[in-house]
């Protein structure tokens, strides 16, 4: 039988948030073949008819929410981070209970946590937003870090391209993972993308803490990341004994100094990974983290991945090229 998938759209939404999808869905039904596709993607919107994506490109949305499927599949936009529609959240409320599996991909997330069909279960959304939907919505278990989520008949991902993750991962649990290691053959993607999506997130630098008492010092520890910053270390420079320095600090800016200081050189780390060709020894001793193996270790406990394959991934074609 075919699987009905109704994709909610709106004016402003992600068209990759869409596309992703759609794609893995539309080449699994091609793979399966048979009388009837294995999976029909249809779009949905509060007012059928045209709906333009934030990039311009318009989509045409077939029907209401008033449809029944087995999938409803809430894309992203920036949009929604500052104005939810309220009908379109309470459309996809009551949608919801006419379907199997509810799903949302990137910042489609807010529809579903305004909804209350987050509260006490885990999500994700992108990784910009992570911070303020937990906020927003604190009966919402959020997970930034992940690249999706399933809890029971919801399933969430973070933003823009890992809808194609979130769909993969699906077609695996309908279909078997040999079926979605087929699709991501061809659509030339990951089947399991490695590491989490902190790899991708912008760096920490000039991140405010909750207070001021610190921000100088920050700063000073951004821009000087292979110099002494032991705890000891900062709390002379604080003026401050080590003790009160440690619980001020992790008070005001959120997290322990240790924690503050490992990211920080991470962050150094990996500018340096994208920007040169230095070798592995060389960027761990200019970020203070000593040997390539603290090096290692730091970017799998933080990223999920290696030095080498986040340089791979994200170093410009002349730092790779060595010119």
């Amino acid at each position: 039988m075919t699987h009905e998938v109704v994709a909610v759209v709106f004016d402003g939404f992600e068209l990759l948030d869409l596309a992703g999808p759609s794609q893995v869905f539309s080449t699994a039904a091609r793979l399966l073949g048979g009388a009837e596709p294995a999976y029909r993607v249809r779009l949905a919107a509060v007012r059928p008819g045209r709906v333009r994506a934030a990039d311009g490109i318009a989509v045409h949305a077939e029907i209401g929410l008033c449809a029944s499927a087995d999938t409803l599949l809430v894309v992203g936009g920036i949009v929604l981070a500052s104005a939810l529609d309220p009908a379109l959240v309470d459309g996809v409320r009551k949608l919801t209970q006419a379907c199997d599996r509810v799903a949302s991909v990137c910042s489609g997330a807010y529809v579903l946590a305004e909804a209350g069909l987050l509260d006490g279960r885990a999500a994700t959304t992108h990784w910009a937003a992570a911070e303020d939907l937990a906020r927003r919505y604190p009966a919402v278990e959020v997970h930034p870090d992940r690249i999706h989520v399933r809890d029971g008949p919801l399933w969430t991902s973070a933003g823009v391209s890992a809808g194609t993750d979130l769909a993969l991962a699906m077609v695996a649990a309908d279909h078997g993972a040999d079926l979605a290691r087929e699709v991501a053959r061809w659509l030339v993607v990951y089947l399991h993308r490695p590491g989490g999506q902190s790899q991708f997130s912008a760096p920490l630098a000039g991140t405010p803490g909750r207070g001021d008492t610190f921000a100088e010092l920050r700063a000073w520890i951004e821009e000087h990341p292979g110099a002494d910053l032991s705890l000891a270390a900062l709390a002379d420079r604080a003026g401050t004994s080590v003790r009160h320095f440690s619980r001020r600090f992790a008070g005001e800016v959120g997290e322990s100094p240790g924690r503050y200081v490992e990211r920080v050189r991470m962050d150094a780390a990996r500018r340096l990974l994208e920007t040169t060709d230095h070798t592995l020894d060389h960027v761990a001793r200019l970020t203070g983290l000593g040997a390539p193996e603290t090096l290692y270790r730091v970017f799998h406990r933080n990223l999920g991945v290696s030095p080498g394959s986040y340089r791979r991934r994200f170093a410009s074609a002349a730092t790779i090229s060595g010119e």
